[in-house]
């Protein structure tokens, strides 16, 4: 461990005592202190200040932001004692943020790309996205949003976006964050209408200001693509559609016979059929519908497809609905594996990080043991590459894609 040093007074505020036994995690570098592994707190910062985290008997293991209101007591960022989270520091993160992209050759005007990924970037609790020449930004930490104006200086001489816009967290964050960051504009100018990003040949509208997350599934770009791989003249079922991503990349680079896309929201198959209009995928049709109902009334008129998508929202946003978020799971892919033909494909999705790995694949096998048909896995897929996931932090590997042949 790090000798008991005195931290100069500018790099800090309070100190963060971890109770004994609990600092191994966060010498591991896991980014999140909660309330039940702190000790003592000696000084009384406000929410957003600058604290060190040290053991029991106050050696320095990290440093990070504070949040009174959240079990996320403590954000981490730096595991450097010597290190300031000055501009400089924060400037530093993005730049290697944005570098990553450009390394990857994903950065663009013309096509979508997840700039900042929060824990996965190392800068935990920001999330920002390029559409275009705009960029979309997401707070889930109190700490960032009180630094805004330096995210978005920092954005704004890297990038020089036309615009950038702030939208809401996720339903409920916001409130355990003590969050409350309507969306508005934040530098720059609005778009005056959709966002139009070229994706693998194809083009789709991105609502910057009303749409689901960000506006678009960035995750989903290559997974929506390997579908396609499975679609040739198949009759394709694509349910919780959206924008009619899988749908569209399903008719057009994939030459499916025919696609059924599916959502509840008006806004959505809004979206989804003038997408579909947009790509010319004139076999296409979009439905708006519950999603069990109309796949329980498909069962009953006994109708059978190809391939099936079932890319639901998130069902579990925390470990204690996980057991209510599979038995929605299981109930859908159920719904989905009684509507597919002997040989048929099954791409099914969950954005929900409560639910493992492991728990998405034995859902997966009852749902197979249940219905009495055989599911081999095929592709076991997650976020596409702009969506890095920390190694330190296994939580952010949020996104699961299975392709299973079912006969």
């Amino acid at each position: 461990m790090p000798e008991n040093d005195v931290v100069p007074a500018a790099l800090s505020g309070a100190t963060v005592f971890i109770k004994p036994k609990r600092a191994r995690p966060f010498f591991g570098r896991h980014p999140w202190v909660l309330d039940s592994a702190i000790l003592r707190v000696d000084g009384d910062p406000d929410s957003g200040a600058v604290v060190d985290v040290v053991t029991h008997d106050g050696n320095f293991i990290a440093r990070g932001l504070w949040n009174a209101s959240s079990r996320i007591r403590v954000r981490l960022y730096s595991f450097m004692q010597d290190q300031s989270l000055d501009q400089i520091f924060w400037n530093a993160r993005i730049e290697n943020a944005v570098g990553l992209r450009q390394q990857l050759n994903l950065l663009s005007k013309k096509t979508g790309c997840r700039l900042i990924n929060s824990e996965g970037d190392n800068l935990s609790g920001v999330i920002v996205d390029q559409y275009g020449p705009y960029l979309a930004v997401q707070v889930t930490a109190l700490a960032m949003a009180e630094r805004l104006d330096m995210i978005c200086d920092s954005l704004e001489r890297i990038v020089q976006p036309k615009g950038i816009l702030l939208r809401g967290a996720e339903r409920g964050l916001g409130k355990l964050e003590g969050l409350h960051l309507p969306d508005r504009l934040l530098r720059g100018e609005p778009p005056d209408g959709p966002i139009f990003v070229e994706e693998h040949g194809l083009h789709f509208g991105v609502d910057l200001t009303e749409g689901q997350k960000t506006g678009y599934y960035l995750d989903q770009r290559e997974n929506r693509q390997a579908a396609a791989l499975y679609a040739g003249g198949r009759r394709v079922l694509d349910m919780f559609c959206y924008s009619g991503g899988f749908g569209v990349a399903s008719a057009v680079s994939g030459n499916a016979s025919s696609v059924l896309s599916v959502d509840s929201s008006i806004k959505a198959i809004s979206l989804a059929r003038a997408n579909a209009e947009l790509n010319n995928a004139t076999t296409m049709t979009v439905e708006q519908a519950d999603a069990f109902e109309k796949l329980a009334s498909l069962e009953e008129e006994n109708a059978k497809f190809g391939m099936v998508v079932l890319d639901p929202p998130k069902f579990a946003r925390s470990r204690a609905s996980a057991s209510d978020a599979l038995r929605a799971y299981h109930r859908i892919n159920r719904l989905g594996v009684d509507l597919l033909e002997p040989g048929g494909v099954l791409v099914t999705c969950s954005c929900s990080g409560a639910i493992t790995r492991d728990d998405f694949l034995m859902m997966l096998s009852a749902v197979a043991q249940r219905s009495g048909r055989t599911l081999q896995l095929l592709e076991y897929r997650g976020a596409a590459s702009d969506h890095p996931v920390n190694l330190h932090c296994l939580e952010g590997e949020y996104l699961k894609c299975v392709i299973a042949r079912v006969h």
